[in-house]
């Protein structure tokens, strides 16, 4: 395993292959906003299911409260996210227009900010003059390499519309899965209620596990994470619909 593995990274480390990555436009990755589309429409599906169930609503209010709920909220949380991202990308581009004029106005002082930088990092002498007269002399290179040291800036432009997106689709197609055993009118409430859960608990742990395969963790902990977090908050709504159907 640790020789297949060592000969993997050989090939992609192989020059050919380094330029070919290097040649393609970085894009940003979407899975932390797929991600929170799907935990947040289980969760809060689910939640309107058990607080439903808990106050005693019939299958069909159920049905109808969990598909306007998962609409509206879907369509709420990609405005919400694209509204987050795209102000994201608005303070790149103020930064960038900021670091352009500091360039136009102030030069010297901007190639001191970069000598400081490439020093800190341990640079000196003439390597670092090296350094810093490539850096300045390339006014793009220049600008990219202010807004990722001094502001901790990304370089890979933020995708308001996708990022909505991928939060929507997520949202809407994960929160659906609590529902689905209402669809069957046949069963009965209870069953309908625990097939809910099943549903709504073997999510959570996918979803964790996913999250665990591409951050290379724990997958057990991730998927365990992940579940406790969703049933947490549907057994709270749960509660509070049963006090409130009591109190009603």
């Amino acid at each position: 395993m640790g020789n297949t593995r060592r000969h993997q990274l050989q090939r992609e480390h192989h020059p050919d292959n380094i330029a070919r990555r290097l040649d393609k436009s970085p894009t940003p990755s979407h899975l932390s906003d797929a991600v929170l589309g799907a935990i947040d429409g289980c969760i809060t599906t689910f939640a309107i299911v058990s607080g439903a169930f808990g106050a005693g609503f019939s299958p069909v209010v159920v049905l109808v409260m969990g598909v306007a709920n998962l609409l509206a909220d879907g369509v709420s949380m990609a405005v919400s996210n694209y509204e987050a991202v795209n102000a994201q990308k608005s303070e790149v581009e103020l930064a960038r227009r900021t670091e352009e004029q500091h360039i136009q106005l102030v030069p010297e002082g901007e190639t001191e900010e970069i000598r400081q930088i490439f020093a800190r990092k341990g640079f000196s002498g003439e390597s670092l003059e090296n350094i810093v007269g490539t850096v300045t002399a390339n006014r793009s290179l220049w600008i990219e390499t202010m807004l990722r040291e001094e502001y901790g800036l990304s370089d890979i432009p933020p995708n308001p519309v996708a990022s909505a997106w991928w939060t929507f689709v997520s949202f809407v197609a994960v929160g659906m899965v609590p529902l689905l055993p209402f669809l069957f009118s046949k069963l009965s409430m209870p069953r309908q209620f625990l097939l809910s859960t099943v549903l709504a608990a073997l999510v959570f742990f996918l979803i964790g596990l996913v999250k665990g395969w591409v951050h290379r963790s724990s997958l057990m902990r991730a998927g365990m994470r992940t579940f406790a977090l969703g049933i947490f908050a549907a057994a709270v709504a749960y509660f509070v619909g049963k006090l409130l159907g009591a109190l009603v």
